[in-house]
């Protein structure tokens, strides 16, 4: 059994957390480290707003943007499981209607790893609308022959997990849903549909500056040139562009699963303690292994369309990609280490630069969210030194 992350390494990532807000922008932000079920560091420091009057704690709740997207996409897992359906059934199993526009092929796996062909919309709808956007998907013809390419379904991957969700267990929403069998058993701080009486703990966040990273030119450059796929995702449905809209209460109320999902650093790292666990949770099985087994499976790695840079996926969450090169010296090791060194880990970052994750290898898991944010596609320093620090070695 991996011991945890030492006394060095909790020292190493806490003096990391500190700089980051002398140097590196930070304004609110907290960090949550577990390890075989139980928190071995927590930090919170700085303040809600930008005229610091209201202080940060590890209390205080924040839009965490697609670090939503795993917490969906387990959901997701469970209602296959309950339904006793595999990875590679077709979606129209459950949704009949789904098979318009020649997606009678399109598996559960095609959605869970990004290569539907699904990720933008031809047919303009509103995001707020829930069952126009489902008829739009309905309507919508793959944008590439299902398996083939892999693209980020940045928005439409949530609407997709929700109503696989609604028609297997017929819960109300996938964040009705999520609640009910995690969020409270496991007694989450993290709401996909924030109740109204937490409102008030939630902090607003504060869009960044446009990274200069060389990582993320490509995807910048996308980002704002009009008609390309990447443009095109990020408005597929349309609405909630801009940062100012997700400090709205209505937004957090709707619970969008691809990233409407509000928290803070103990309810998501908890989240992903239970999964670095196996599924187990002070002595219950609340997640059966072989789900567990589907998240940290590797089911696709491609050069992805939209975010424009290698990216890998287990059941609907990320993991770190490796070199698949046979002629390259670094053959089978990662191309980088957004998740830590182990190979196990899984996990999603957030617009922004949150992220959290769970490396059943060594039992740990981790979270740090922020109100500050990056612009960028991938997460930033500010949090990968963080993981770097606690990597053993």
């Amino acid at each position: 059994m991996s011991p945890p992350p030492s006394f060095d390494k909790l020292d190493a990532a806490t003096a990391w957390f500190e700089e980051n807000f002398r140097t590196r922008g930070d304004l609110g932000a907290s960090v949550s480290v577990w390890h075989r079920g139980r928190e071995v560091l927590s930090l919170a420091h700085g303040f809600c707003d930008r005229a610091r009057t209201r202080p940060w704690t590890e209390q205080t709740l924040v839009p965490v943007w697609s670090a939503t997207k795993g917490p969906a996409a387990l959901c997701c897992l469970m209602a296959l499981h309950e339904a006793g359906l595999p990875l590679g059934a077709p979606v129209a199993e459950v949704w009949p209607e789904f098979v318009g526009a020649g997606k009678a092929e399109v598996t559960f796996a095609h959605l869970l790893t990004h290569t539907a062909g699904l990720c933008a919309l031809d047919e303009r709808v509103p995001i707020f609308d829930y069952d126009a956007v489902i008829a739009a998907l309905e309507h919508q013809r793959p944008l590439w022959t299902p398996g083939e390419h892999q693209g980020y379904h940045a928005r439409t991957f949530g609407f997709l997990m929700d109503e696989i969700v609604r028609r297997i267990t017929g819960a109300e929403s996938l964040g009705q849903y999520f609640h009910e069998t995690i969020g409270r058993v496991l007694g989450l701080d993290f709401w996909i549909g924030l109740p109204a009486e937490q409102h008030d703990r939630v902090s607003p966040i504060y869009p960044g500056k446009i990274s200069v990273a060389a990582a993320d030119q490509a995807f910048l450059r996308a980002f704002n040139t009009a008609g390309s796929l990447t443009v095109r995702t990020f408005q597929s449905p349309f609405g909630l562009n801009a940062v100012s809209d997700f400090n709205q209460p209505e937004t957090w109320a709707r619970g969008y699963a691809s990233m409407g999902g509000v928290g803070n650093a103990r309810g998501l790292a908890k989240f992903y303690a239970m999964l670095a666990e196996g599924g187990r949770w002070r002595g219950e099985q609340i997640v059966p292994e072989s789900i567990v087994e589907q998240l940290g499976a590797d089911l696709s790695q491609q050069e992805d369309a939209v975010l424009l840079t290698p990216v890998a996926f287990g059941a609907g969450v990320m993991r770190d990609p490796l070199d698949r090169d046979p002629q390259s010296p670094g053959y089978g090791r990662k191309l980088r280490q957004h998740f830590g060194a182990s190979l196990s880990a899984f996990g999603h970052p957030g617009a922004g630069g949150s992220l959290a994750f769970a490396d059943p290898e060594s039992g740990l898991s981790f979270a740090y969210v922020m109100n500050q944010m990056e612009t960028s596609a991938l997460p930033g320093e500010k949090v990968l030194g963080l993981v770097r620090a606690l990597q053993p070695g």
